[in-house]
């Protein structure tokens, strides 16, 4: 299956590693193709320097410690004008997923939660977990 890790995700997983993250992380290298976007990178670089300045190594070696194919990001928005997003920092994410036929988008922005799309699936990590897991 072919999955797609929001920012926060991996926010989650190199700053504030636990066992259930983990497990998340082995299953998805194991099994499954991770995607990142290249919005997500680039937010990632902002909000850990804005935050946790002194963490930015840890970043650095999740990127090395997990294989992922990077999404380009397009440049404009590429979205049906029917997806409404909230907030309009997550249109560069949701339009990755798309462009990039992922099957799974997880996150724990609530924002993703209200959209009605047949894909891709939008789940938080208990989520998956609990479904695919």
């Amino acid at each position: 299956m072919d999955i797609m890790i929001d920012t926060n995700i991996i926010v989650s997983a190199a700053i504030f590693p636990n066992v259930r993250m983990n497990r998340l992380l082995d299953v998805l290298s194991q099994d499954h193709q991770l995607f990142i976007c290249s919005y997500s990178l680039e937010e990632l670089e902002r909000v850990v320097k804005k935050k946790w300045s002194n963490r930015l190594n840890h970043i650095e070696l999740f990127l090395q410690q997990v294989q992922y194919t990077l999404i380009r990001t397009p440049s404009v928005n590429i979205l049906d004008t029917d997806i409404i997003m909230r907030d309009e920092e997550d249109y560069p994410i949701m339009a990755s997923a798309i462009i990039a036929d992922v099957d799974v988008l997880i996150t724990g922005d609530k924002d993703f939660r209200g959209l009605d799309l047949e894909r891709p699936e939008i789940l938080t990590i208990s989520e998956f977990i609990k479904k695919y897991i």
